[in-house]
């Protein structure tokens, strides 16, 4: 099973929409709730951080028998320095981005905490892409 979400850059009130619509259908497909649950975790922090720092994005899931790959790809600054933005608590983010709750530096921790395969593509000035591996055990 394919799907795709678009991520629009600022549109907080839709951020966690491919997580939550990700969630129910590992649900019905009666998937270990502590898969769903490191599924939910590693894709709802990719997630917020387009909204976050990127101009617009894409999410795509690829669900098969033995697990879920997602691919998110954005349109942004890139990540400048892929190894310090790894290291909990640092972040990017505005202030306006952290005064709403979000922006505490630990999305690309977590993960990586949560992800049985992970890897960050990115090009300072064009883009980020993310891809996720989660095994179904």
């Amino acid at each position: 099973m394919k799907l795709e979400y678009k991520v629009e850059g600022g549109d907080f009130t839709a951020a966690g929409f491919a997580s939550s619509q990700i969630k129910k259908i590992l649900k019905q497909l009666n998937i270990d709730p502590s898969v769903i649950k490191r599924v939910v975790i590693a894709l709802y922090e990719a997630e917020v951080n387009i909204v976050a720092h990127a101009y617009r994005g894409v999410i795509k899931a690829h669900i098969e028998s033995g697990g879920i790959t997602l691919t998110l790809e954005d349109e942004g600054p890139g990540i400048p320095d892929v190894e310090m933005a790894m290291t909990p608590g640092f972040s990017t983010a505005t202030k306006a981005v952290r005064e709403m709750g979000f922006g505490a530096g630990m999305g690309l921790p977590n993960i990586s905490e949560n992800a049985d395969s992970f890897n960050i593509e990115t090009i300072v000035g064009k883009g980020t892409t993310l891809t996720i591996g989660i095994k179904f055990k």
